[in-house]
């Protein structure tokens, strides 16, 4: 059975810090793409930032590139968003994602995901 489970979600004032963790269980890890996707209140949910099986590529939505980084430690199974310069738009529920995607390809496709945590709230005071 795989199991995602994201922690450390908060409040954090706007302008401050936040790291997420994603735990991954029940699936061969390192075969995994690795996506953050984020969905705020009355919101569509919108991908955030996807990092590849190794760990070399990253991508980043337009709204949080040079903000956010993503990494993931496989000898863990766990993948960490994290978050600076936080704004009040990046108030959201926060999920991780994991999806057998690989190459050149475009990671923000929430279809092409297998697997979803339960998610993280993550809420940002101006």
């Amino acid at each position: 059975q795989v199991q995602l489970v994201e922690s450390g979600g908060g409040l954090v004032q706007a302008g401050g810090s936040l790291t997420l963790s994603c735990a991954a269980s029940g699936l061969t890890f390192s075969d995994y793409a690795m996506g953050w996707f984020r969905q705020g209140p009355g919101k569509e949910r919108d991908f955030v930032a996807a990092i590849s099986r190794s760990g070399v590529t990253t991508q980043f939505a337009r709204s949080v590139k040079g903000r956010f980084n993503i990494s993931r430690v496989n000898t863990k199974n766990t993948v960490y968003l994290q978050m600076n310069s936080l704004k009040f738009e990046d108030t959201a529920v926060y999920y991780c994602a994991a999806g057998p995607l690989c190459g050149s390809h475009y990671y923000g496709v929430d279809d092409e995901y297998d697997y979803w945590g339960q998610g993280t709230q993550v809420t940002v005071s101006s």
